[in-house]
């Protein structure tokens, strides 16, 4: 599998421990830095491995900071890039499971090696079920423009206070 990895200075040494990892497993790394502890700005990083794997040159996609929080809301922002922030293994499967996560966002600070190890097993070897899950991961890239209006028109008039079901929701009449 092609996996780009990428981190800033806070989460380095951890990124070149799983690249090193998963070519020793087989996978074509393709490693976007950082590569020391020269402060750099984590969104940078989230970007491009999103970008590598929204774009098909890789697979998936693993990203390191210090909490993890900062670098996944970057990869996010790439249209295409599902990332989760995993700090645990059942959350890292119903990622792949639910989400069909195609990156996957860890913490040098706060989750130990043989967590991160088996957290980047789970994401590897874990498929996406689809099915039901499809739609509501489609949906997760149809938030436009139109709906945001409508969507803020609804609750600016109250009509979603008490929504009983998504359409109550986000088809408020307004």
């Amino acid at each position: 599998m092609d996996i780009a990895v990428a981190a800033d200075h806070a989460g380095f040494e951890v990124k070149n421990r799983i690249a090193q990892m998963l070519r020793d497993q087989g996978h074509t790394v393709l490693d976007y830095g950082t590569c020391d502890e020269t402060p750099v700005d984590y969104p940078q990083y989230g970007y491009v491995v999103g970008e590598a794997v929204a774009s098909g040159q890789a697979e998936r996609g693993i990203v390191v900071c210090g909490s993890s929080l900062g670098i996944a809301i970057a990869a996010n922002k790439v249209p295409g890039v599902r990332c989760a922030a995993v700090f645990e293994p059942l959350m890292t499967e119903l990622a792949r499971q639910h989400n069909d996560a195609n990156m996957i966002a860890l913490s040098e600070r706060l989750t130990g090696w043989e967590m991160l190890v088996r957290l980047v097993d789970v994401f590897l070897k874990t498929p996406a079920e689809g099915g039901r899950h499809a739609y509501r991961v489609q949906q997760l890239f149809e938030y436009t423009d139109a709906q945001r209006a409508r969507t803020l028109k609804a609750i600016e008039a109250g009509q979603v206070t008490d929504a009983k079901t998504p359409d109550d929701l986000v088809k408020a009449p307004v």
